[in-house]
């Protein structure tokens, strides 16, 4: 525990600190990557990534890591507002050119720029392993026109029985 690669030189200050309170969070747990991989869901590769700064972790990593951390809620807030500061400053993939293909390796495997990846902290918040009580609010959709028009042809087929009802009952 404790012995980490060292950290790239052209990291952003705010990249390199999170990376490095997220190392001590993650060395506090005692557990190895293999461990901590089982107890979260993210694999061992997953967490070396994170854990060298090559991959930015989704917020849900950082949580699962401060989860099973035992962190209490202000030290998990605070994780939350270095890992915000540090996605924002997080250097962009650069593209590489594949021969022949001007628009780059990602447009050639399918993506198109930004396709995949948002700008900033929006591109890692649509993580399916997120907790129902950490999910954010969602605002509610508006009904559909199909369930409009289902329920006008239930009101006006009650209108219609109450009707005929009365009409047979007298």
């Amino acid at each position: 525990m404790g012995f980490w690669q060292p950290l790239p030189d052209d990291l952003p200050p705010e990249v390199r600190h999170f990376v490095e309170h997220l190392r001590q969070l993650k060395d506090r747990t005692g557990l190895s990557l293999v461990a901590l991989g089982a107890r979260t869901a993210y694999s061992k590769s997953s967490w070396q990534r994170y854990l060298n700064a090559t991959q930015p972790p989704p917020r849900q990593a950082v949580i699962a890591l401060c989860r099973v951390a035992e962190t209490g809620k202000e030290e998990a807030e605070r994780f939350g507002a270095r890992w915000e500061l540090a996605v924002q400053a997080w250097p962009k993939p650069v593209a590489v050119q594949s021969p022949g293909h001007p628009g780059g390796a990602d447009e050639a495997h399918g993506e198109s720029e930004g396709s995949e990846r948002a700008e900033g902290a929006e591109g890692y918040e649509d993580d399916p392993t997120l907790p129902w009580w950490d999910a954010p609010p969602k605002e509610p959709e508006p009904p559909s026109r199909r369930l409009l028009v289902i329920a006008m042809v239930l009101v006006v087929a009650l209108a219609v029985t109450a009707v005929i009802g009365a009409v047979a009952l007298g």
